[in-house]
């Protein structure tokens, strides 16, 4: 399991905040933080004192120099604070999180919220990782379902049905699911006649003569 997905399975049973509010005092360097920023961190409100090196400390590693380089220009040059980045917790889960702050030059703090992307993210990826299974699923039984046919059809055994599928896909340049699929759709035109799926399979692998 990752650390993203043990991230998000913790939020949920928690409840924890997923955003929250923070500010900065340029002129002393003085953090506040929510509740919510320090639940977004693992930490419990005021478990610890926000810093600036706190902040940077708990970039993912791969992420921490651009967010320094990102922080360093807002502070100096006064432009808004953007970032989507990852963050280790005081757990060392990972969360995605969206920060986003402005400057006010004239007095000097920098005020933003950091928004927790985690269960977004993790939802998208179980999404995609379903309908990825779903497809594979999909796939494998329509394979089964022609290597089966190729057997009875032609009275060979289920390891040479898949070998023969597998040579005319080679001989077609598809994939085994594409020719899988094609006999599927045409067993009931088909039948179980001997030789007649053979003869689909030559006909559908060979090839096409050029006008």
């Amino acid at each position: 399991m990752s650390n993203l997905t043990t991230a998000h399975e913790h939020h949920a049973t928690t409840d924890a905040p997923r955003n929250g509010r923070f500010s900065l005092d340029l002129a002393t360097e003085t953090w506040w933080w929510s509740d919510q920023v320090y639940a977004i961190h693992g930490f419990t409100p005021h478990e610890v004192v926000p810093t600036t090196d706190l902040l940077l400390a708990h970039q993912h590693p791969d992420d921490q120099d651009d967010v320094r380089r990102r922080l360093t220009d807002a502070v100096r040059d006064g432009t808004p604070f953007t970032a989507v980045n990852r963050i280790l917790d005081a757990r060392g889960d990972e969360r995605i999180v969206n920060t986003v702050a402005d400057v006010d030059a004239e007095r000097r703090t920098m005020t933003g919220h950091v928004v927790d992307l985690t269960p977004v993210v993790a939802q998208h990826a179980r999404t995609i990782a379903d309908q990825a299974i779903a497809a594979s699923a999909r796939n494998r039984a329509t394979i089964e379902q022609a290597v089966g046919a190729v057997a009875l059809s032609e009275g060979v055994t289920v390891e040479q049905a898949f070998q023969r599928l597998r040579t005319a896909s080679n001989h077609a340049n598809v994939p085994v699911r594409t020719l899988a699929r094609a006999i599927v759709e045409q067993l009931p035109c088909l039948g179980r006649a001997p030789g007649r799926l053979a003869g689909f399979l030559r006909d559908l692998t060979a090839p096409k003569q050029r006008a």
